[in-house]
């Protein structure tokens, strides 16, 4: 018998206005994450770990970076019949467009994806979200419950589920009642869960939860081909809740650790998570890796360094610096007496030579990294950053300052420091 596909897409979002400016120059799934990884490799590491070799990206700004990011990392044999291929907004015959949405840039690719079968599946993952899934038992779940669409949902507080979809479901994990992303606290507290969810929680306590999508589908091939002969555009605004009550719709509970990166403050707060010592998220579990570029950087050094949690990636050189709460990304260099007190440095994309670093500062240009004696606070240093020496960075106390033409950013309150940006030697930025 011909064996089904199983086809994953990862939905890579759209412009990324939540987390600029770190989306200025790169789309979100291409984002750094923990030092040495991009967003994507999360939910591409969870299908591979779950036996699945047929990924899809679909994204349509800025992909240059995530483009080589994955040409790099993710390459298989000719014998196995994986790929991760990115699909790109294109102009066809049928289509001229931008992607409408997350429906319509499924619909505009469908030809791409070689799904040939009813019995095939397609899988819809989120591509800015940090957790670790056995998608293998989902759509296991998925199959032993006869559904033609399961959504995976994760219980949460009521007053942390604004502005995601909520849903009720049966004893039998069926879905009733769909509504996505509502703001009226007592719609919210309508959808509060029953037993058949407090169940499959490991320790709910005594507060009251709702069930959030998580933005992960897994559909019947039909019942999505189906859905996509109309002009809908959204999957969680209208194609799931036009298909409640038209077809067997379930949900998959996961009480696992999940984050939606989506904002500055929820990628910041995330990445500092990693440095606590039983931090939420476990990158260091061998029975399920998560899979990047292999990168031939020599060992970090550090050298006469006071260190309290730190990240820190391969390549990195610090001297005579001072890291609390920080993650260091890939070549990030702390010069003497530098102190980083929580940021998220994200490196450099190459080494300088001697004869760069001598031209560079004949031209008053700092060198790559954070310069000697500078102090950093609360702060993302994008890559390629050169801050220069004695500079004092703290967000604390001042407003938020973001938009087209900021350099030096804060929002959330957190700073920001664009990616090639220059700070000049003495440069004060603090309340």
């Amino acid at each position: 018998m011909k064996k089904r596909k199983i086809i994953c897409i990862i939905m890579g979002g759209g412009r990324g206005s939540r987390l600029s400016p770190l989306t200025k120059e790169r789309c979100k799934p291409a984002v750094p994450l923990a030092g040495k990884y991009r967003l994507v490799d999360i939910p591409i590491s969870n299908c591979l770990n779950s036996g699945m070799n047929q990924i899809y990206v679909l994204t349509q700004f800025n992909t240059a970076s995530l483009h080589r990011h994955i040409q790099e990392s993710y390459k298989f044999d000719y014998f196995g019949g994986g790929c991760v291929d990115i699909l790109s907004a294109e102009q066809t015959d049928s289509s001229d467009g931008w992607y409408q949405g997350t429906a319509d840039a499924v619909r505009q690719n469908m030809n791409h994806f070689g799904g040939t079968s009813d019995d095939d599946l397609y899988v819809i993952l989120s591509g800015d979200q940090l957790f670790r899934m056995d998608i293998e038992d989902v759509v296991r779940e998925h199959d032993e419950s006869g559904a033609d669409v399961t959504i995976t949902a994760k219980p949460l507080g009521l007053d942390e589920a604004e502005g995601l979809g909520l849903m009720r479901i049966d004893d039998n994990l069926n879905i009733t009642e769909f509504v996505e992303k509502p703001t009226d606290p007592e719609v919210i507290k309508g959808l509060a869960v029953g037993d058949a969810v407090l169940q499959k929680m490991s320790d709910p306590g005594e507060k009251s939860y709702c069930l959030a999508s998580m933005g992960i589908y897994v559909f019947n091939s039909k019942t999505l081909i189906e859905a996509l002969k109309t002009d809908t555009t959204d999957f969680g605004k209208e194609i799931i809740p036009g298909l409640l009550g038209n077809v067997k719709m379930c949900s998959y509970v996961f009480d696992e650790y999940w984050e939606d990166i989506g904002t500055v403050k929820a990628f910041f707060d995330t990445n500092l998570s990693l440095t606590d010592d039983i931090p939420p998220f476990n990158f260091f579990d061998e029975d399920a890796k998560i899979y990047t570029r292999a990168r031939l950087l020599p060992a970090s050094k550090l050298n006469s360094c006071t260190v309290d949690r730190a990240v820190i990636a391969d390549g990195c050189i610090v001297t005579s610096g001072k890291l609390t709460r920080s993650s260091l990304g890939v070549r990030s260099v702390v010069h003497k007496g530098a102190e980083l007190n929580e940021v998220v440095m994200m490196g450099a994309d190459r080494y300088e030579t001697t004869e760069e670093i001598a031209a560079n500062r004949e031209m008053g240009r700092p060198d790559l990294g954070v310069g000697e004696g500078s102090v950093v606070r609360n702060a993302i240093l994008d890559k390629n950053v050169r801050i220069g020496k004695n500079v004092v960075l703290d967000p604390t106390g001042l407003p938020d300052n973001f938009g087209e033409g900021v350099d030096i950013a804060i929002r959330d309150g957190v700073l920001v420091v664009c990616k090639g940006v220059i700070v000049p030697d003495g440069f004060v930025l603090k309340a």
